[in-house]
């Protein structure tokens, strides 16, 4: 039995959602521990740390899954079409709520600064960097807050952000490159003193 269940665990995403359209209620707990953890997180950070907000849609998606196993398209990478459903499905929450996505410090001092390691040492105030981040985030676009939080704390790639959000791989580009400068530009007082420009 154990035999037949470790099988699973060398199955490409697009393989267990083909036996999954075929009723294979292992293969979908397979991809439910590949998928849990990683669309929780998300959900977390899109739906402003709400624990029971993500568990809730984290419930959905994969409700959302089973449902609609039919219609994936087994050439199309597994990865993009879920976090395809995620997007819309915050999408569609933030055209009914205002939402404020939050980021741990520890990735925007990473993000926005070159000499990060010596962050720790210069910043006065942990509390006013994350209040006027949040602040700062609130002036972006849906499109450049998404972009921004999928390539740096979701790890998806510009290819697979440019299906997500249904934009060219150049705007992808463009508007992380547009982000991360303004956001760079508007909290530089929080930068290390002894960074070289």
């Amino acid at each position: 039995m154990f035999g037949f269940k470790n099988r699973y665990v060398e199955y490409s995403d697009e393989q267990l959602m083909t036996s999954i359209v075929a009723g294979d209620a292992v293969a979908f707990n397979q991809l439910y521990q590949r998928y849990n953890q990683r669309l929780l997180y998300y959900f977390y950070r899109m739906l402003g740390n709400s624990n029971e907000k993500a568990q809730d849609f984290l419930q959905d998606i994969f409700i959302k899954l089973i449902d609609k196993a039919a219609s994936y398209d087994p050439s199309r990478k597994f990865s993009t079409w879920i976090f395809c459903i995620a997007h819309n499905m915050c999408k569609n929450e933030y055209r009914r709520l205002e939402i404020r996505k939050n980021i741990t410090i520890e990735s925007c001092t990473e993000l926005l600064f070159e000499n990060a390691e010596s962050f720790e040492l210069h910043i006065i105030d942990i509390e006013a960097f994350t209040e006027q981040l949040f602040e700062e985030l609130e002036n972006f676009d849906e499109i450049h807050k998404t972009a921004f939080l999928m390539y740096y704390r979701e790890d998806c790639s510009i290819k697979d952000i440019s299906h997500i959000l249904e934009i060219s791989e150049g705007t992808v580009k463009s508007r992380l490159f547009y982000t991360r400068k303004r956001l760079a530009e508007r909290l530089v007082k929080y930068q290390p003193m002894d960074k070289t420009f």
